[in-house]
């Protein structure tokens, strides 16, 4: 086990790595200088304002991107390897602090999403399994493809209308306060229900249909025994999978969920770096949301052995 998790371990430099080198990649063919931006100069003209050629190549060499860029790049390597994130171009502060401050709130936000969509999902794919063709069966599905085919952005829309706009019952922004969390982590999760809907539901019909579970009915346990401690644990593995899969979805749609709910949290911190071409800010933020993935996956492969004893790691 511990050999299998130090190899796993390894394996994540070079993935961080390809991620790193993406995004410094694309950060510096999109249009945009960074250093314009920060001397008001929005439209990147050469004389354009009351900005001088001498401060905006004065800037450039201040930030570091006179350098070519393979030097950029190593230099970046070099500190993000001794945990230096660098400093924003536009607040000059630590890139790592800003991300500490605001990652607790994307990781609540997350969390509770996927806990939402776990248990919504895990009871409407089981219902929906145990009631194979029948009219419960298509109405638990019809509601999981709502959520498969729903964008999570106007599905905030859409609550923050009903819950917050006309019924006034939470709040539509901030994060102070559990009332906060409410309608961006349910947009979240009920749009990640479907997917864990239809999954269990596929597993929970091919693992009642094995030979364990009918000896099992046949022992005269009652049904909820045999569904859950014999049917649902040997289902689970496909659904793990997928829910560890889905931490990735749901960190990635916090980007626009705090965006529409004016949230604080790392995915908002990113777009806001974007839209002023702060490149520390979103090579680091991208790099945290990268690392968290990587992480929740090995959880997830770590899990299968606890789920079914039979799988070894080697």
């Amino acid at each position: 086990m511990l050999q299998y998790i130090r190899t796993r371990v390894l394996l994540t430099i070079p993935v961080l790595l390809g991620v790193s080198l993406l995004t410094f990649s694309i950060l510096h063919l999109i249009p945009g200088d960074p250093a314009r931006i920060l001397l008001g100069d929005m439209g990147g003209g050469a004389a354009a304002g009351d900005t001088s050629d001498e401060a905006y190549q004065n800037l450039r060499e201040e930030l570091g991107l006179n350098d070519p860029l393979p030097i950029q790049y190593a230099n970046y390597l070099g500190n993000v390897a001794k945990g230096d994130f660098g400093r924003s171009f536009q607040t000059n502060r630590e890139v790592r602090d800003s991300i500490l401050e605001v990652l607790p709130y994307t990781l609540q936000l997350t969390v509770v999403g996927l806990g939402i969509a776990i248990v919504l999902g895990g009871i409407l794919g089981i219902i929906a399994a145990l009631n194979r063709n029948t009219w419960i069966d298509s109405i638990t599905m019809v509601f999981s493809l709502f959520g498969l085919a729903m964008p999570s952005f106007w599905l905030g829309f859409i609550l923050i209308q009903l819950f917050a706009l006309r019924w006034t019952i939470f709040p539509s922004t901030g994060t102070e306060g559990i009332n906060t969390l409410v309608l961006p982590s349910l947009t979240l999760g009920l749009v990640a229900s479907g997917v864990v809907a239809r999954l269990v539901r596929s597993t929970m019909l091919e693992v009642l249909g094995q030979e364990y579970v009918t000896t099992a009915r046949s022992k005269g346990l009652s049904e909820r025994i045999v569904i859950l401690r014999h049917a649902l644990r040997n289902a689970l593995i496909p659904v793990v999978t997928i829910v560890g899969l889905q931490f990735g979805g749901l960190l990635s749609g916090a980007v626009i969920i705090e965006t529409v709910f004016a949230r604080r949290g790392i995915g908002r911190l990113a777009v806001e770096a974007v839209l002023r071409r702060d490149f520390p800010m979103v090579q680091g933020t991208i790099l945290v949301a990268a690392l968290g993935y990587v992480l929740v996956n090995l959880i997830v492969d770590l899990s299968y052995a606890w789920l079914d004893p039979r799988i070894k790691y080697r």
